[in-house]
């Protein structure tokens, strides 16, 4: 009787034996529940995080209606553009570059683009000459000469576009999108605002000059409007086009950075790209062009909205 009852009172014994009293039993308990209460706490809070987040097809949707605003009233803007176009020998040394200040206004569905100023220069037997206006040739067959100008007109005066960037060079606008497939990568934080990390790539089957670009773009999450985009081409040159034109390029592609004004005006304050360029078996440059917009000014009122280039 005494043994029962000594067996039924005794204290759980512990490892080798060792009597461990329940007060001891309850601390190693109580961190386990705490723990657990800690893991489902950060479960609910992902969960909730998650369901707030769109999808990227709903993503995509608002940019696409949102650039439709934003190219409408991009219209009520006149700003100064500054472009910086560069060819570089396979030496590193400066083949010919020219700087190029504009005023760009509205103009029907486009803008209209007044050339304010050109500083340009050519290196021709070891010096380097000047000139101050577009399309400047010292020679007959001016290669450097031509792609600079084409680069320009190309490159930064879309007719069809209300800030000359072409708009098939990044797929945000709805009619575009139909043409890619888009994934979302993350949700980040980038200069104090929350943004979606989105990737595109063309969908199989599309036509190179339909949807030629791939990249990721930086989506405001708050407002669904681009705040960076970066494209290179999605496609290799065939390699039977190289060897009947000679011609290769590598590292085509580009970026740009919009910045917010007002309530829904954003606008591409930056815009840019760099590649190489191979051609006709002894032509070889890397090609550079960079465009800043800046001093926005309403046509409709009297204010001024201004971004400086250096501003960070």
């Amino acid at each position: 009787m005494i043994a029962r009852r000594a067996k039924r009172f005794a204290l759980p014994a512990g490892p080798c034996g060792t009597i461990v009293h329940p007060a001891a039993r309850e601390e190693r308990i109580y961190p386990v529940e705490t723990e657990m209460k800690l893991i489902a706490i950060f479960s609910a809070l992902a969960a909730a995080a998650a369901a707030q987040t769109p999808d990227v097809r709903t993503i995509m949707e608002n940019v696409g209606r949102n650039q439709e605003q934003a190219v409408a009233q991009r219209q009520e803007f006149t700003f100064q553009q500054k472009q910086l176009l560069r060819l570089t020998r396979g030496s590193g040394k400066v083949a010919r570059e020219e700087i190029r200040e504009y005023e760009v206004a509205p103009n029907g569905h486009g803008v209209r683009k007044e050339l304010l100023r050109l500083d340009g220069k050519y290196e021709y037997k070891g010096k380097y000459i000047t000139y101050d206006r577009p399309g400047y040739k010292y020679k007959g067959t001016d290669v450097d000469g031509d792609l600079v100008n084409g680069f320009s007109e190309d490159m930064t005066n879309d007719k069809h576009s209300r800030d000359g960037i072409g708009v098939d060079l990044f797929p945000l606008t709805t009619e575009e999108q139909r043409k890619y497939n888009f994934r979302l990568l993350a949700t980040d934080q980038y200069r104090g605002r929350e943004v979606y990390r989105v990737s595109f790539e063309p969908k199989p089957h599309q036509e190179f000059d339909d949807a030629s670009w791939k990249g990721e773009a930086l989506i405001d999450a708050a407002e669904f409007q681009p705040v960076s985009v970066h494209s290179k081409l999605a496609f290799r040159i065939p390699q039977a086009v190289k060897i009947l034109l000679g011609t290769d390029i590598k590292g085509l592609g580009f970026s740009v950075t919009y910045r917010k004004f007002e309530d829904g005006v954003w606008f591409p304050v930056s815009y840019g790209g760099e590649f190489e360029v191979r051609a006709v078996f002894f032509y070889k440059r890397t090609i550079s062009v960079n465009l800043t917009n800046t001093e926005f000014h309403r046509t409709n009122v009297n204010s001024n909205v201004i971004w400086l280039a250096n501003e960070k």
